[in-house]
């Protein structure tokens, strides 16, 4: 769904790394060394993850210590002068503490090149590059016989230059001096001027316990705390021309507790608990407009604070009805206050937006899961769910008036109801799953980019909406050397209420949806090509496609009533459909004495070297429509070398 960088704007899928939330775009940006396994998890988990899971939730779990000595240690080379180096070291007991240490590095050069002869200065030679370093250690302690300690900290550094900004799209005459640079196809040169760069520093640390009460009753405690600097700086119009240009520098930090109760006891199993979540950051948003205008040019000042603080108790419970059919029922309450803080204005004028403009309010939610399943055999089973989310509402951080500033949106709620199966067939050789599932969403949060005065957005409830669809997924073994994955995915999408043009009209048959395109198709296969007593060799070939959608929220045809302002149209920033193949040759098990095996591997990103646009963003009529593109990666390749012990 529609995604904005601004620190105060809520997700819809919320991220967990180790059970700790981490709710912010901006702070979900780090490297994390050591996954076990990634949990995802589909449609709204508003009872046990709670606020801002309407879509689904992403749990990130780490590898624990093995309290053996043992480990690995990585290297990687890549086009663009692609490095990459990783290692980590897991040491023996120590009584009854056990360590994990890794740390991983990844340096590769910009593939958009920086005219050095253009006609301004630019901060950095080439564009998209990436500089990244990150570390992370786990502890594990045990205590006694019942109680667990668990340690995690993970630190996650970037300090590289930005994308390119593609001059995508402009319609004004007055624009003329830039027109020549506006390109349809994706560049691999540029000449851009002012500096572009992004850093940023991630670092969380989580204290978990395990205290086994009895032998059918257990209490957690998971109690974190995260930290992130952000800083980044764009050429919006992406020439050498000054046109547009916007920095951000964040700081943001957040605590969280959560206390759990879980237990069984026959046909019963339950979970319990309470969480605290508080959180606050501030955003200084410089940006500078129109300085090849000489007197029409302007600088804005634009700053931005927040709090928030939640609170929520919530049970959850399974209870066996028969051998084949299985309750599960939760409920959550969560209470949450928000304040906002805003300056907004012209450098060298009064403000727009008083520098202290506050404003406070507060939100309640009810997220209750009923669902059924049975098992139609020993391997097949089907399902039938409904479950409540929402998505915490709040204040525009990027407003543009007073009256945007103090007014808050409310949350946004999610009613979902689904229906599958899933199983084993064909001797186990066949998984595969299908589900079915109707989504109706009320007050619709829509975060539409604007360039009223200062580039921000605003945010709206635009109404209700119903999103509908089907997803099938499987994993056959062919032979027992050849394993092929599928899965595809088909969205219905429309609203059935959208007011637009201040209120005054209900716009829902002309207003696109943003980020959901009708179908998804996934495929992989994996094939043995060598199997020996000295290693086996695979190949993998992933393939993705998904077809075109909207960006933003705006009109599909232009309006006719005379109350809806000129607006951005929705066809001129619509994503074509594309599809995108990897390879990877992986050469794997070679052994080296009894603990030590060696594997390498051939990988290829984007075999195609497909040209698609990732992202752009319409400044609008009031702006020329001025829009910039942002593609993705072209083909990269390399070799990455692995040892284990």
């Amino acid at each position: 769904m529609t995604i904005n960088p601004a620190l105060t704007w809520e997700t819809t899928v919320g991220l967990y790394l180790d059970g700790v939330y981490i709710g912010k775009t901006q702070g979900s940006v780090f490297d994390v060394v050591e996954v076990e396994r990634i949990e995802v998890l589909r449609g709204p988990q508003g009872t046990l993850y709670g606020r801002n899971t309407l879509a689904g939730g992403i749990n990130i779990v780490s590898k624990a210590p093995s309290g053996e000595l043992g480990g690995y240690a990585k290297a990687g080379v890549g086009n663009y002068g692609a490095k990459t180096l990783a290692a980590s070291l897991s040491l023996p007991a120590i009584g009854n503490v056990r360590v994990n240490l890794a740390a991983r590095s990844e340096t590769r050069d910009g593939w958009v090149d920086v005219n050095a002869g253009s006609i301004a200065t630019s901060s950095v030679d080439a564009l998209g590059d990436i500089d990244r370093t990150a570390f992370r250690a786990a502890v594990d302690v045990d205590l006694s016989d019942r109680l667990t300690l668990a340690y995690r900290f993970d630190f996650s550094e970037a300090d590289q230059a930005a994308t390119h900004s593609q001059l995508h799209r402009l319609d004004a005459d007055f624009m003329l001096p830039i027109l020549g640079f506006v390109s349809t196809e994706r560049e691999d040169s540029a000449s851009v001027d002012g500096p572009s760069f992004e850093k940023s520093e991630v670092s969380g640390h989580s204290l978990t316990f395990d205290l086994d009460l009895s032998e059918t009753l257990s209490f957690k405690s998971i109690t974190a705390f995260r930290d992130l600097t952000w800083s980044d700086g764009l050429d919006l119009d992406g020439t050498p021309l000054d046109v547009a240009h916007t920095q951000r520098y964040s700081d943001y930090e957040s605590f969280s507790q959560e206390l759990q109760i879980l237990g069984g006891s026959g046909n019963l199993n339950f979970v319990a608990g309470a969480y605290l979540f508080n959180d606050d950051g501030f955003t200084d948003n410089p940006q500078r407009f129109f300085g090849v205008f000489g007197p029409f040019g302007s600088i804005f000042v634009s700053r931005y604070g927040f709090e928030t603080q939640a609170v929520a108790l919530f049970a959850q419970i399974d209870y066996d009805l028969s051998e084949a059919l299985t309750l599960t029922a939760g409920l959550r309450y969560t209470d949450e206050q928000k304040e906002i803080e805003r300056e907004l204005g012209n450098a060298g004028q009064p403000r727009t937006i008083s520098a202290g403009t506050q404003a406070d309010t507060s939100f309640d939610d009810l997220t209750p899961t009923l669902s059924l399943s049975y098992d139609l055999s020993d391997s097949v089973s089907a399902y039938l769910r409904y479950a409540e989310g929402f998505k915490s509402g709040g204040f525009n951080g990027e407003a543009q008036t007073l009256a945007e500033t103090l007014r808050p949106y409310s949350s946004e709620s999610v009613r979902s109801i689904e229906a599958g199966v899933k199983g084993l067939w064909f001797d186990n050789r066949l998984r595969a799953s299908a589900a079915v599932f109707r989504n109706e969403h009320s007050d619709m949060q829509l975060s539409v980019f604007t360039a009223e005065g200062a580039a921000g957005s605003s945010v709206r409830n635009a109404g209700e909406a119903v999103i509908q669809g089907i997803e099938v997924e499987g994993m056959l073994n062919v032979t027992e050397d050849i394993r092929v994955r599928a899965s595809y995915g088909y969205l219905d999408s429309e609203y059935d209420k959208f007011l637009d043009c201040g209120g005054a009209a209900d716009v829902a048959n002309n207003r696109a949806f943003p980020h959901a395109p009708e179908s998804s198709l996934s495929l992989s296969l994996e094939a043995a090509l060598f199997r020996g007593s000295w290693g086996q060799l695979d190949v993998i070939i992933d393939h993705s496609h998904i077809s075109d959608y909207y960006l933003y929220p705006y009109p599909i045809v232009a309006d006719t009533n005379p109350a809806c302002a000129a607006s951005a149209l929705a066809p001129a920033t619509e994503v074509g459909d594309y599809g995108l193949t990897d390879l990877r040759l992986l050469l794997s098990d070679v052994r080296f004495g009894e603990n030590t095996s060696f594997s390498a591997s051939l990988w290829v990103q984007n075999l195609g070297d497909e040209e698609y646009r990732a992202n752009m963003i319409d400044f609008g009529p009031a702006f020329a429509s001025l829009t910039p593109a942002y593609y993705g990666l072209p083909r990269t390749y390399g070799v990455d070398l692995v040892v284990r012990w």
